[in-house]
């Protein structure tokens, strides 16, 4: 198949691209190049950008693509500019979206009134009635914070029979290249030594799912190449974790010895609280997806954790919050100053 990937050069979609061109499939990737990570040999690139589609829409026509797989919608705007660019060119699109579309999203983090969702959420669970869940965190209109709603987005992608769409809602993804570095506050600890990891007592208990990056790029690859995903909404998924447990999973793979202690949250500084309702986890159900699209096992949690943290160790953010790392505040509410 021809498969024309918008983006592709970080992250899950790299790993996507990847994945698509070992398969055997005529890949190209259509972005600024920009980005200094280079695209698997024999993978073609054709120079757009992903806020003008249109524009490289004769580019598109020429590679003349099956499918598209969009790596990079944050908002309608973006997923109308998909639509109109490869409608009548492709077949049919690939949308890569989030579980944070979930009501159960908005009720961890405050926006959505009421009680906790069940879990483990279904492509069926209710989604957030209110939008633009990060806007809260941004005043800038022209930051893409502000302007961010996949629930839109996936609306448009689902509802055109002309170019119909499939909607991938991704997990919290861990692996190499994960510019999150979402294991790396309880691996740098790991690493300075720190006999004791603090954790807030709800917080520790809170339940989430991860998906690895190459478990995820397998995901996304079949729903490409697979007709039964046309028209369908799937979680992708592999699995849930405490965050105890995660911190625990990271310390089995670096070979720390240390322990876990809980501090209720008003023993806690602002600093060292979640500042989430963690009485609503935000598990979610790959079931539909394996189910209808016949998928093999993932790589498993063990090497997920692994792979992910001898590249944290190679590649450490280039830039640390100020106080994310207070030992000596730590110490004092652990009685060890």
């Amino acid at each position: 198949m021809r498969i024309l990937v918008v983006g592709g050069t970080r992250f899950i979609g790299a790993a996507a691209v990847r994945r698509l061109h070992h398969l055997g499939h005529d890949v190209a990737v259509l972005n600024r190049g920009q980005s200094p990570t280079a695209p698997p040999e024999g993978v073609r690139r054709i120079r757009g950008d992903r806020a003008r589609l249109v524009d490289a829409r004769q580019d598109a026509r020429d590679f003349a693509p099956d499918v598209v797989l969009h790596t990079v919608i944050i908002s309608e705007r973006d997923a109308e500019g998909a639509r109109d660019a490869f409608r009548g060119i492709a077949s049919r699109w690939v949308m890569l979206s989030s579980c944070d579309v979930y009501r159960a999203y908005g009720r961890l983090t405050g926006t959505e009134p009421g009680p906790p969702d069940a879990v483990p959420l279904t492509e069926t669970s209710p989604l957030r009635e209110t939008r633009f869940p990060y806007r809260n965190q941004v005043s800038d209109p022209e930051h893409p914070l502000y302007i961010y709603d996949k629930i839109p987005a996936e609306e448009i992608a689902l509802g055109d029979e002309e170019f119909p769409g499939t909607v991938l809602r991704l997990p919290m993804v861990l692996g190499p290249n994960d510019y999150q570095h979402r294991l790396f506050p309880f691996l740098k600890r790991m690493d300075d030594g720190r006999p004791v990891i603090l954790l807030e007592d709800g917080y520790a208990d809170w339940r989430s799912t991860y998906g690895f990056v190459d478990n995820v790029a397998e995901c996304i690859a079949q729903a490409c190449v697979d007709e039964r995903a046309t028209g369908e909404v799937f979680n992708v998924a592999d699995w849930d974790l405490s965050m105890e447990e995660l911190a625990h999973a990271v310390g089995k793979a670096t070979g720390w010895s240390g322990e876990i202690v809980r501090k209720p949250t008003d023993e806690l500084p602002e600093s060292m609280r979640s500042g989430v309702e963690t009485s609503q986890d935000l598990v979610i159900s790959s079931e539909k997806i394996r189910r209808t699209l016949d998928l093999a096992p993932p790589v498993s949690l063990d090497e997920t954790i692994r792979l992910t943290t001898e590249w944290e160790r190679a590649n450490p953010p280039g830039q640390i919050p100020e106080g994310q790392f207070d030992y000596e505040a730590e110490d004092e509410l652990l009685g060890r100053s």
